[in-house]
């Protein structure tokens, strides 16, 4: 009745077909093309943080930013990063392009850094490393790749659990995802039973996702003599091991030891490829520095890859950003600044280990009888705590203090001032 009335009282002054094709095309401009698009489920840690912003309890902690703090609770700037800063300045630089695969200085001194300045890989120029924004560009360009070329299984299995952007990451590049067994909740350990017979039985030529350091979520890393019975049992399954190090240096305070797993492997004769970021052990989260390097089986080969990266790359973001690899390549090719930040990496690696070890300590003030070895036995930024979604819950309600369900903490976000507040609220919730 109202579309006729409309018709019939524009009808005075224009067609009936003229006046019902005006209606028509005002119908359209007002339907939107996105009224299908759903709302997407929030992220879990943005979420946590939201919410302990709201809070107005004076004692509230926030422990699930993943970003390294000082023992004030604030956000730390490397003395080796402002002193490049100031280097670079000084040089008044330009801001023209880089090329598709980065900052030559930065790649070199990468790949160096991971791989050992005496690798044989590089001095045989059989590898390449391009920069990535950060390590989840890095992971992209990788898994991009992988999806082109690689000859085996498009299927990457990932440890159970793994970061929670890797699963994205790989699947929006059309590689599916898989996992293998790797956290053991009764032990809040490594379950290297369960890795080794799920590893096992991977089909042959498929792709396997390994931490190098500081396993992100569960803080759980394999000991030597274990990476070396990976490292066996995923040559005998032809498995393609693709390493993602975000934290070489900051687990431990020691850039080799954090690399040892990635160089056991390639001593054992695989040819991996591999993710870094410089937003941890920098501090340069903000800036996006990353690199992809993929090690190949001879030189020729090597630039062949780096051929098809860099037309993997153009379409993507075209070149990476300038100024973070400035920076990050100036610590790393300049011996004085390098020399502090192999000192800054050992003080803010071992301010998480006292971390660790002062809250194992005041839960045993607190009375609990609970073992909680695993705290101090973990390593890097997060820890799995061992509690549940219901407890976790208890702790947010009661304590204000926040931390994702699955019982994950930031470590950093522990300080020496509130140690104690949190290991009692962790005794209150599990005794």
């Amino acid at each position: 009745m109202a579309l006729r009335a409309t018709v019939k009282s524009l009808a005075g002054g224009v067609g009936r077909e003229q006046c019902i094709r005006m209606l028509s095309v005002s119908s359209a401009k007002q339907a939107s093309w996105w009224t299908d698009v759903e709302m997407g489920p929030p992220d879990a840690i943005l979420g946590v943080t939201e919410a302990f912003k709201k809070d107005s309890n004076p004692n509230k902690i926030n422990l699930g930013v993943g970003a390294y703090r000082d023992d004030n609770g604030k956000p730390f700037v490397l003395a080796s990063v402002r002193k490049a800063e100031e280097l670079i300045a000084s040089q008044k630089l330009d801001k023209e392009y880089l090329g598709i695969g980065g900052l030559a200085d930065f790649t070199k001194a990468s790949a160096k850094l991971a791989l050992g300045a005496d690798s044989e890989v590089l001095k045989s120029g059989r590898s390449i490393t391009v920069q990535g924004i950060s390590g989840t560009g890095s992971l992209r360009i990788g898994a991009n790749f992988l999806q082109k070329f690689f000859p085996g299984n498009k299927v990457i299995y990932l440890p159970s659990p793994s970061w929670g952007n890797h699963t994205p990451i790989f699947k929006h590049a059309g590689v599916d995802v898989k996992a293998y067994r790797y956290y053991d909740k009764n032990t809040c350990g490594f379950d290297e039973a369960g890795a080794l017979e799920d590893i096992a039985n991977i089909p042959k030529k498929s792709i396997i996702m390994l931490h190098a350091c500081a396993h992100n979520p569960t803080g759980v890393d394999p000991k030597p003599d274990q990476w070396k019975a990976l490292s066996k049992v995923i040559k005998e399954r032809e498995l393609f091991p693709f390493f993602d190090m975000a934290y070489q240096g900051f687990a431990s305070g020691d850039t080799d030891r954090d690399a040892g797993a990635l160089r056991q492997f390639i001593q054992d004769g695989h040819n991996v490829c591999l993710s870094q970021s410089f937003a941890k052990n920098m501090g340069l989260y903000g800036e996006r520095v990353g690199a992809f390097s993929l090690i190949c089986q001879d030189a020729d080969e090597a630039k062949r890859c780096e051929s098809q990266l860099k037309i993997i790359i153009r379409p993507m973001y075209s070149n990476p950003p300038v100024n973070g690899a400035r920076i990050a390549s100036t610590i790393m090719n300049t011996p004085d600044l390098n020399t502090v930040w192999l000192d800054e990496l050992k003080v803010m690696s071992g301010r998480i280990i006292t971390m660790r070890e002062q809250l194992v300590a005041n839960l045993q003030k607190e009375g609990s009888t609970r073992n909680w070895q695993h705290i101090t036995d973990q390593i890097g930024m997060f820890c799995f705590t061992g509690i549940g979604p219901d407890q976790v819950a208890k702790m947010t309600k009661d304590f204000s203090v926040y931390l994702t369900k699955d019982g994950r903490i930031s470590v950093a976000g522990i300080s020496s001032k509130n140690n104690a507040y949190l290991a009692h609220a962790m005794h209150e919730v599990t005794k």
